[in-house]
């Protein structure tokens, strides 16, 4: 995979999981154990996305 596709598919996977952080958050009896692991999960691709984005330049 290229650089750019990489980064293409870390900010796919990163919208997706804000959309289903939302969605869970939006039902009255979320699970925030659930919503905590999906936001670390996040933050994960945030962080791979920044070091390809640094590696890459």
């Amino acid at each position: 995979m290229t650089t750019e596709g990489h980064i293409e598919s870390l900010e796919r996977r990163h919208r997706e999981l804000d959309r289903r952080i939302e969605d869970e958050m939006s039902h009255p009896s979320h699970d925030d154990l659930y919503i905590a692991a999906l936001k670390r999960k996040k933050l994960e691709i945030k962080d791979q996305l920044t070091r390809v984005q640094a590696n890459g330049s």
